[in-house]
């Protein structure tokens, strides 16, 4: 019976990285050091000589190819690209019954038919806690009633700029001296208003009450430096609020704890403990 555990056990997931900007090398780095249960075997970006560049300094060999190309070479597919990807990277995945770890969740909220390719070849499409938290709390308290979400960011004035929402408007801040509140809205209105800024509030959406009732404030502040979130979300079965202050990554735009959340997400896949949602 000596060294049966190890013949018993289970191959490790083989996992794709689409996606390569700062959120990829973090997570890339994090699994090439290792994550029990896991092994990186393939990544794909839009500049491939840029790509096979960023792998180099990787101890071990991954598969350098386009998008299209990664579903036969992984189990799951970590999608970190610019969100109007989404479904050309998921989608081979979720039809092919896999999994896909999604960060571009405000996208999603505008590709329901991902979620229905999902349930019909009994795929899954994880979102990680990203830049928030709490989410856990919100999804536990939507087994009840929630009767309403509200959300609060308040952001550096980098952060925000070139949101779609704000060049639509005319609404320049990039001069501004004090705070400015430049959105008041719905978590659907603010994913396609902020798509590479705010994908927090769709994840949080879609733990608790939907898109279309969970509601959102947004400000650009010249004095921070940190990304700020603050959650109020009135149940039956509590009440509760969270705040955080996300310190930027190389992307202004992403928090250092996003790549992070999705390296935990990882380790919970094959972990004998796993807490938290």
């Amino acid at each position: 019976m000596t060294g049966s555990s190890e013949t018993n056990a289970a191959p490790p997931l083989r996992i794709a990285i689409a996606g390569f900007g700062a959120i990829g090398v973090k997570v890339a780095a994090a699994l090439d050091q290792g994550v029990p249960g896991c092994i990186l075997t393939a990544v794909a970006a839009r500049d491939l000589g840029k790509l096979r560049d960023k792998v180099a300094g990787l101890k071990h060999k991954v598969v350098v190819t386009d998008i299209d190309s990664l579903e036969p070479l992984a189990d799951i597919v970590i999608e970190c690209a610019p969100s109007n990807l989404l479904p050309q990277i998921v989608s081979p995945f979720l039809r092919a019954g896999k999994r896909a770890i999604v960060l571009s969740i405000g996208a999603l909220l505008s590709h329901g038919e991902l979620i229905e390719l999902a349930r019909r070849h009994h795929g899954q499409i994880i979102a990680p806690s990203g830049a928030l938290l709490g989410l856990d709390a919100v999804a536990a308290a939507a087994e009840g009633t929630i009767h309403s979400v509200k959300m609060l960011t308040r952001k550096p004035v980098r952060g925000l700029l070139g949101a779609p929402y704000l060049v639509e408007n005319n609404i320049d801040i990039a001069n501004i001296t004090e705070p400015m509140k430049v959105f008041t809205g719905t978590a659907r209105a603010a994913a396609i208003g902020f798509p590479a800024n705010l994908n927090v509030v769709a994840a949080l959406s879609l733990a608790g009450i939907g898109p279309d009732l969970t509601t959102i404030e947004v400000w650009a502040d010249p004095a921070l430096t940190r990304n700020t979130h603050r959650i109020e979300v009135d149940a039956d079965s509590a009440s509760f609020s969270m705040t955080i202050a996300n310190i930027p990554s190389e992307n202004p735009k992403t928090g250092k704890i996003t790549a992070l959340s999705v390296i935990s997400c990882l380790r919970k896949l094959g972990a004998p403990l796993a807490v938290g949602g």
